[in-house]
Formats: structure tokens, C-alpha cells, sequence
């Protein structure tokens, strides 16, 4: 699907996706072949997705009972 017609925050999501990087990690760690820098871009998509989902736990977890 063309990413043009998306909004902006999907499109950028389409066009930078997580799942690449790792993948071509992987491929080439298994395969033997170079993998170039998408080792870092794993990391630093992992690092950002753990740093997310930490922050947002921590605010659930604060939070005051409803009760």
C-alpha cells in the first residue's frame, strides 16, 4: 500500500517499522552474510519500545485506587 495516502504518524511507522531491522539482523547472523548497522537499529527500536511500555506501567502503577 502506497504510504502517501496515510496519516502522518502511520505513515512514518509504515516507512520505519521495527520488525525490518530485526529481521535482517537475524537473516544475516544466521545466514553468515554482513549485517551493517541494522544490529543498532534493533537496539534502538527495542530500547524505545521497552522505554515506552516501562514509562506507561509506571503511571498505571502510581495511579490512585478507584475505589
Amino acid at each position: 500500500m502506497p504510504t502517501d495516502c496515510m496519516p502522518t504518524a502511520l505513515r512514518w511507522f509504515a516507512e520505519y517499522r521495527p520488525s525490518t531491522p530485526a529481521i535482517e539482523t537475524l537473516r544475516g547472523l544466521l545466514m553468515g552474510d554482513a549485517i551493517g548497522n541494522s544490529a543498532y537499529q534493533t537496539i534502538a527500536w527495542s530500547s524505545g519500545i521497552i522505554l515506552v511500555g516501562f514509562l506507561g506501567s509506571m503511571k498505571l502503577f502510581n495511579r490512585a485506587p478507584n475505589r
